[in-house]
């Protein structure tokens, strides 16, 4: 129920239709992050106006729309489906319109994930798990590189968790776990209902 509500309150249209992407068996087919699933996340993880999020494999736009209405803050898109992106675009027509907004704070871009330009302000990275680690590795790279060159605190979260990001986040990255949301009623049954955030700290030289 609450995945019409919120979907009708925000003006959007983010329903759980899935597809695969594309023939790469890199890439995972779209699924939006439940609603009751991002209610719990977010009352336990809060934003700032002046965060930047970063969804990879933003699909219609969910996780965008519900955190700016929430936390105003800057949130980004990235979505390689054509056909996925031109959704977004339009559901942020109407989500704009119903607020009343005119505002550069929703961004999406039609490209593949790892070919993305971070932004020296982009400080937080969803993942709900939508490629495979090859992948998944290139944009951590990708994120490490960004924060040599400008120094911040940068936070990965990780919604339905994959075993191959965890051990490489741990294994292989300065990356350290800094909090674990899980769901109630369902992590109880599926270990992959919860929500992980690792941790990147300003380290001044």
């Amino acid at each position: 129920m609450k995945e019409h509500l919120y979907d009708k309150q925000l003006n959007i249209k983010t329903g759980a239709v899935q597809m695969t992407p594309t023939k790469s068996f890199h890439y995972h087919r779209y699924e939006p992050t439940p609603y009751q699933a991002l209610e719990t996340f977010f009352g336990q993880y809060k934003l700032k106006s002046s965060d930047r999020v970063v969804d990879f494999g933003c699909g219609k736009g969910r996780l965008l729309f519900f955190t700016h209405h929430l936390f105003h803050s800057t949130v980004i898109g990235v979505e390689m489906n054509e056909g996925l992106f031109q959704e977004a675009i339009a559901n942020r027509e109407r989500y704009l319109q119903k607020a009343k907004l005119r505002t550069e704070k929703i961004q999406f871009h039609c490209c593949f994930a790892e070919e993305y330009q971070i932004n020296p302000l982009d400080n937080c990275f969803y993942f709900f798990n939508p490629f495979t680690i090859q992948i998944f590795i290139k944009i951590v790279n990708n994120v490490l590189l960004s924060a040599e060159k400008s120094l911040r605190e940068i936070d990965l979260v990780l919604y339905y968790p994959s075993e191959n990001y965890i051990y490489y986040l741990e294994n292989h990255t300065p990356f350290e776990l800094q909090e674990e949301i899980v769901l109630p009623g369902l992590f109880e049954h599926n270990p992959n209902e919860r929500f992980l955030i690792y941790r990147l700290r300003k380290i001044n030289s």
